[in-house]
């Protein structure tokens, strides 16, 4: 178990502020996770697109973790808290944990905290933007307040709306984006932005990743077209050089030299 100094309070509802223990302690493992649907059949898939093109270029390492509806797990005034982020990656993970099929992650006893943590907007509730306190504390407040995590990020899907709040002072501060519609990430040398168009059977609004040059990483299918269009385009070139030495060997035959001899 190890606890977190530091901590935020917590206000009764006699009117006492006190603040919150928080320690980080392994989910036992008679502990059964919530398995809960997710809310529409793009949320997967979002979520699979943006693992897609950070390992394609090599992002990704063998002490990262970056994983998709995961729980996350912090206790707190004794009780076992856990939220699952749509997304979410974690620099560096403690070695002994690497080889694991993980169930969840609790931060500090396992590894690094998150650096940044996703939600695919729910109309639902919008728990997304909860600041709730008492147990069980809401998203926001256990990201910002409990975690720390650096960057959260949260993402509409039906209108491409994109907000990406920094943890500046112990508080979530809205980060203005490009105009392009994308957020410099400095920590993963990185924009998050938005990307409208066609993956397989889904169209509309992406999240996705475009390097410091605005280069877009790309996806399978992307990755595998531009290979195509690159061979195409060697293929051209190719036969247009052998068409031009087709018409230097006929220009040199018809003034009476030998192209062969040459």
């Amino acid at each position: 178990m190890v606890t977190t100094p530091d901590l935020p309070v917590v206000q009764t509802s006699a009117g006492q502020v006190t603040p919150l223990v928080i320690t980080w302690e392994p989910l036992p493992d008679d502990v059964p996770l919530e398995d809960e649907p997710v809310e529409n059949t793009g949320q997967p898939l979002i979520a699979g697109a943006l693992r897609e093109s950070l390992e394609l270029v090599g992002f990704i390492q063998p002490e990262m973790l970056i994983a998709s509806n995961f729980g996350l797990c912090a206790t707190v005034n004794g009780d076992l808290v856990i939220k699952a982020p749509d997304w979410v990656y974690v620099p560096s993970v403690h070695p002994s944990e690497l080889a694991a099929d993980r169930r969840s992650y609790t931060p500090t006893l396992q590894g690094d905290v998150p650096l940044i943590a996703m939600e695919f907007l729910s109309h639902k509730d919008g728990g997304e933007y909860s600041v709730k306190r008492s147990f069980p504390p809401g998203k926001w407040f256990f990201y910002e307040q409990i975690l720390k995590i650096p960057v959260y990020a949260i993402f509409e899907p039906a209108d491409g709306l994109l907000e990406i709040y920094q943890l500046t002072g112990g508080r979530y501060e809205l980060q203005l984006l490009a105009p392009e519609n994308r957020c410099w990430i400095a920590e993963m040398g990185l924009c998050l932005g938005v990307w409208q168009g066609t993956k397989g059977e889904r169209t509309g609004y992406w999240l996705r990743w475009w390097d410091e040059g605005g280069n877009l990483l790309p996806w399978a299918v992307e990755q595998i077209a531009q290979e195509r269009q690159r061979a195409e385009q060697e293929r051209q070139r190719a036969e247009q050089e052998r068409q031009r030495a087709e018409k230097l060997a006929e220009y040199l035959r018809s003034q009476g030299i030998d192209p062969d001899a040459l």
